[in-house]
């Protein structure tokens, strides 16, 4: 297993773009969290902090896309430190707003302004990996150790900004998210031999390539439904903490849960996969619906712990294959504007389903909510039906750094 992860990193440079984007990464579960401790210590409200919060995230999903085209053709070094300087700026006009007692007004816009501008460094990063690798199964395993990554941040994530937050000063977590964003993005742009060129449109190229919608729209609903399974996973674990009197374990809860899903990453990229990638998101959809499902019958702090480490098996390997989906079937030319698709819809997911979870617990009890978890994954697993079972909508079956000399099929590409 070691040895396969090794085989791609001894690839010039990726073990350095791939360690900065885990630094460059971190502020994805830290943003959040970091303005919820900061405007409720300030202000005494948990509204008000939900709503700036919430204005962060909405205006992130709103302008992932645009970015995502952005940094395609205009390459990632010149996009990501703009963007990186930007989304500084607003969250530091968050920050002196909310401390200096300004008028509130202020610590929305410093919101949305970090929002809007915030760097997609997953998205980059995979892109990266597209673009430095000639083999499916190398691009595979490489995709399994970002999903590793992804895992490791929300579980470091959310423990350091509260630390910082609670122990040292209430600007300390969301200030750590600032410099770990802004750093990791500049140190990731200071890279340029690993990042895939830009894909200038004019007169000499032909037109813009076209998405593959056939297969875009399914996994943006796929992404789509998984936010809203994460959201309201999330919300009815807490409620579920506080109902058997201890709240301060849900971050435990979480974090088993984020453990399993971490390790099957792992192993997840040492694997030679034989169905196709389209076929591993209609199974790990609907494994992610079975394994929840026993949630809304547990009583038991222990059990439910067992439990969610067991589930999270089900999520890296599902999100890997989302990932991968959309790198196999996007030209190279739109590829990080793709997968802001992806992005984007698990983030827009999150807020509804946790403000249905939300109104469940509050109304009928928490073991009802995790229904809307169950329910979440149906739809998840519905829209992955949706998907091509054909030829059509396969732009390319290499990497962008080989020549292009022919399309295969999805299972040419499969593993």
């Amino acid at each position: 297993m070691l040895q396969t992860y090794r085989r791609v990193l001894a690839n010039p440079g990726t073990l350095r773009f791939s360690a900065t984007g885990l630094f460059a990464r971190l502020p994805i579960a830290m943003v959040g969290l970091g303005i919820v401790l900061l405007v409720s210590s300030s202000t005494g409200s948990y509204g008000l902090a939900g709503a700036v919060s919430a204005a962060f995230l909405l205006a992130n999903g709103l302008m992932a896309i645009p970015i995502g085209r952005l940094i395609d053709s205009q390459g990632q070094p010149r996009v990501l430190t703009v963007a990186a300087s930007v989304c500084a700026a607003g969250l530091v006009l968050l920050m002196t707003a909310i401390q200096g007692e300004w008028p509130l007004i202020w610590a929305f816009v410093g919101a949305v302004l970090g929002g809007l501008a915030s760097p997609p460094i997953g998205s980059c990063v995979r892109a990266r990996w597209s673009y430095v690798l000639d083999r499916p199964v190398e691009v595979q395993t490489a995709y399994a150790l970002e999903s590793v990554v992804d895992e490791a941040c929300f579980i470091l994530g959310p423990i350091l900004v509260t630390v910082l937050a609670t122990s040292v000063h209430p600007v300390a977590g969301l200030g750590a998210a600032v410099v770990t964003g802004f750093l990791g993005s500049l140190a990731l742009a200071a890279q340029p031999v690993t990042a895939p060129p830009p894909r200038v449109i004019d007169e000499s190229s032909g037109p813009r390539p076209a998405l593959p919608w056939r297969t875009i729209i399914p996994l943006a609903f796929v992404s789509l439904s998984l936010g809203s399974f994460f959201g309201s996973a999330e919300v009815a674990t807490v409620a579920f903490a506080e109902e058997q009197g201890l709240k301060q374990y849900a971050g435990v809860l979480l974090g088993l849960w984020a453990l399993g899903s971490l390790t099957s990453g792992i192993i997840t990229g040492a694997m030679v996969w034989r169905v196709s990638t389209a076929d591993r998101v209609r199974r790990g959809t609907l494994a992610l619906t079975l394994v929840m499902s026993p949630l809304v019958f547990i009583d038991s702090m222990l059990l439910m712990g067992g439990v969610l480490f067991l589930a999270g098996f089900a999520i890296a390997p599902t999100l890997i294959a989302n990932l991968s989906l959309t790198e196999q079937r996007v030209p190279p030319a739109r590829l990080t504007e793709g997968m802001a698709f992806i992005h984007t819809g698990i983030v827009a997911g999150v807020a509804p389903g946790a403000t249905l979870a939300g109104v469940i617990i509050d109304h009928v009890g928490v073991s009802p909510a995790y229904l809307v978890v169950v329910g979440a994954g149906v739809l998840a697993s519905v829209a992955a039906q949706l998907l091509p079972r054909d030829n059509v909508d396969v732009p390319r079956v290499l990497s962008p750094s080989t020549p292009s000399s022919g399309v295969g099929s999805p299972d040419e590409k499969a593993l």
